[in-house]
């Protein structure tokens, strides 16, 4: 937290804290961020940037009434994104916050000078949106500070500025669990089970690796099962496709589970018989049968097929979480904790999570577009159900 006021430390233009999750990263980060530009800046701009500004209120913003109040008043102006903060001595600075989802996010931030900039989970900010930050801090004296997790080793940030701290004066601190004095020993041995493969060796170890290989670590021996909940709530997910396959599967979920009992599965283009959207929910009818079918999980680019759905009146529908490294992190966890399984009978669920593969040589954790539709219904249901 205060690497800024030490002789030997005081050199470097920026700090990089990367490492494990749960690691403490974060709170050291704007803390120190805070303290620095608070004893060196009057009357000064900064930037907070998170991936969006609703993360970063998340992550950063809710929390700095406990980790900072008695030492800053801090007043945030939420019509205009941005923070007021009154230190000692009258001192005075205006922290905006920004939010960097996409390539063009670096014309938000073009045009105004800082004083400082910190940069919440930089790697899952675009090249161009950091680069502009970077070269809006032009007041003398200003720094860098960023915080993340660790990507694929082909990242840029990893090859632009991990790899070159010395040379750009980056003082780099690396992060494990056993550096937040207040995660308890239950929680940490938690996260180390939850968490398999390239996520483990990120997330547990804090060690920048490539994704590579299957995607999921799914044994048939623990995750196929011949016993369904005894009792349960059922809902459908989909995957819909018209050249595509389309993949339906219906689960029960009880006794902290779900289970995958019985699927539908129909590739167009192998049996050369594309199906219409009716056809496609008379097989979703036959699929849920007589059961208390709760809600019907479907692909949200899915639109004539949600429809067919509501129109008939059987199903509430619901529109799936398509976020994809959040699900596929999610369904390993599940996978994991052997909160997910599936019956023998669903054949193409099994053949897919023994094919389903990571991208090679790819700077974003990216899955093969191949054997995926099962993979992607069983993702929408364990984002938008299991999850909670």
């Amino acid at each position: 937290m205060t690497w800024w006021n030490r002789p030997r430390l005081k050199e470097n233009d920026a700090i990089l804290c990367d490492g494990a999750v749960r690691s403490g990263k974060t709170m050291c980060m704007v803390t120190g961020f805070f303290l620095w530009s608070m004893a060196s800046f009057d009357g000064k701009v900064f930037a907070l940037c998170g991936k969006t500004i609703a993360s970063l209120r998340r992550n950063v913003v809710i929390h700095l009434q406990s980790w900072l109040g008695g030492i800053l008043d801090i007043t945030e102006q939420r019509s205009d994104n941005r923070l007021v903060v009154r230190g000692p001595g009258g001192k005075k600075n205006v922290y905006y916050l920004f939010g960097g989802q996409d390539e063009s996010s670096y014309m938000l931030i073009q045009g105004i000078t800082l004083a400082g900039a910190l940069l919440d989970e930089v790697v899952l900010m675009p090249r161009s949106f950091v680069e502009q930050t970077c070269a809006r801090c032009s007041v003398e004296g200003s720094r860098l500070w960023f915080n993340c997790n660790p990507g694929s080793p082909e990242h840029w940030f990893y090859r632009e500025w991990v790899q070159k701290c010395r040379e750009k004066k980056v003082l780099r601190l690396h992060f494990t669990m056993a550096d937040n004095p207040a995660l308890p020993d239950g929680v940490r041995k938690r996260y180390e089970r939850m968490y398999t493969g390239h996520f483990y060796r990120r997330y547990v170890l804090g060690q920048w690796c490539g994704a590579e290989g299957l995607v999921y670590d799914f044994d048939p021996k623990r995750h196929v099962t011949h016993r369904a909940p005894e009792a349960g709530r059922y809902y459908i997910s989909v995957d819909y496709g018209t050249q595509n396959p389309f993949s339906a599967g219906l689960w029960c979920v009880g006794e902290g589970k779900g289970v995958r009992l019985r699927e539908y599965y129909h590739n167009g283009r192998l049996t050369g018989t594309m199906l219409t959207d009716e056809e496609y929910y008379r097989a979703v009818e036959e699929l849920a049968g007589d059961l208390p079918v709760e809600q019907v999980i479907v692909d949200p680019s899915a639109a004539s097929f949600i429809a067919v759905i509501r129109r008939h009146g059987r199903f509430r529908v619901r529109k799936a979480k398509n976020d994809v490294l959040p699900g596929i992190r999610l369904v390993a966890s599940l996978l994991q904790q052997g909160r997910l399984q599936v019956m023998p009978e669903c054949r193409d669920a099994i053949r897919e999570f023994s094919l389903y593969r990571w991208q090679e040589d790819e700077s974003r954790d990216v899955p093969v577009k191949e054997n995926d539709h099962a993979m992607d219904d069983i993702r929408y249901f364990c984002m938008s159900v299991l999850r909670r």
